[in-house]
């Protein structure tokens, strides 16, 4: 699996934003009341995604480091203005449906930590794809509970009635109805014993903070760098002194059979 490739994986599947590391709610939450609207949010944020990861990592040896997180705030607000007067001037129903949480993308959790994790330590094709799998699991997450929204609260998929009125559970597409439909979501995790961040219980990952997502301190966090500097610390001091040791018992084979080779000659002139 190439780089590229991997972090496509990563972002839909092995760290999906929404289902694994619960970030980014209150889109999740507010916006999920249809799956139009979800795919539409989804969308948007992984457009801004892929174009900040781009456009901060291409300028990540520029930008100091003390400015870093203004610096990405800029860049992330300027996107996502562009990406706000499109949806106005392109699709001004789901602009409409949308409404605050446009701009509210700009402070989404998602897009800043992958900036400080990922973007502002690798190249731009990376940091690209990593904004593309992280954006189609964010998309695919609040696509998946619009549906689940939709169709148990207004008995329909993507506009298309199928449940007749009469059995439509209507607190689901209120305010409530998201919190309703993510605990079940998460509940059907943690019963198959998927990684989550809500269970505990999940088989433990090769991750450098060992992929307890209930007690992460975030993606983000200067916490998980360190634990992932002192993983990487310890495996350089541990093949140092396997590297070592095996130098040291090859030269004392060697010294060893030269020895036994000028004893064997000795014996030999001896015996003539």
């Amino acid at each position: 699996m190439n780089k590229c490739t991997e972090r496509l994986y990563n972002g839909i599947i092995k760290e999906n934003p929404t289902f694994i590391l619960m970030l980014g709610m209150c889109p999740t939450l507010a916006t999920t009341t249809s799956a139009v609207n979800g795919l539409g949010m989804g969308l948007s944020t992984t457009a801004v995604l892929m174009f900040s990861n781009l456009i901060i990592s291409a300028l990540r040896k520029i930008i100091p480091d003390r400015v870093r997180i203004p610096a990405f705030i800029v860049i992330v607000a300027s996107l996502v203005t562009i990406v706000q007067l499109l949806m106005q001037g392109y699709v001004p129903s789901l602009y409409a449906s949308l409404g605050i949480y446009i701009p509210l993308i700009v402070v989404n959790c998602i897009i800043l930590g992958r900036a400080e994790s990922y973007a502002a330590k690798n190249g731009p094709v990376e940091s690209f794809f990593d904004g593309v799998g992280m954006g189609l699991g964010f998309t695919l997450a609040l696509t998946v509970i619009g549906m689940c929204r939709e169709f148990f609260g207004a008995g329909a998929v993507f506009g298309h009635e199928i449940i007749p009125e009469a059995y439509h559970i209507s607190i689901l597409v209120l305010a409530p109805g998201a919190l309703f439909t993510l605990a079940m979501l998460s509940a059907i995790q943690n019963k198959l014993r998927l990684p989550s961040a809500t269970n505990g219980d999940a088989p433990k990952s090769n991750l450098a903070c060992g992929g307890d997502c209930l007690n992460c301190a975030g993606c983000a966090g200067m916490m998980n760098h360190a634990v992932l500097a002192e993983k990487k610390a310890a495996e350089a001091a541990a093949a140092a002194a396997a590297k070592k040791a095996a130098a040291e018992k090859a030269l004392a084979a060697k010294k060893a059979a030269e020895e036994a080779k000028a004893a064997e000659t000795q014996n030999e002139a001896e015996e003539k």
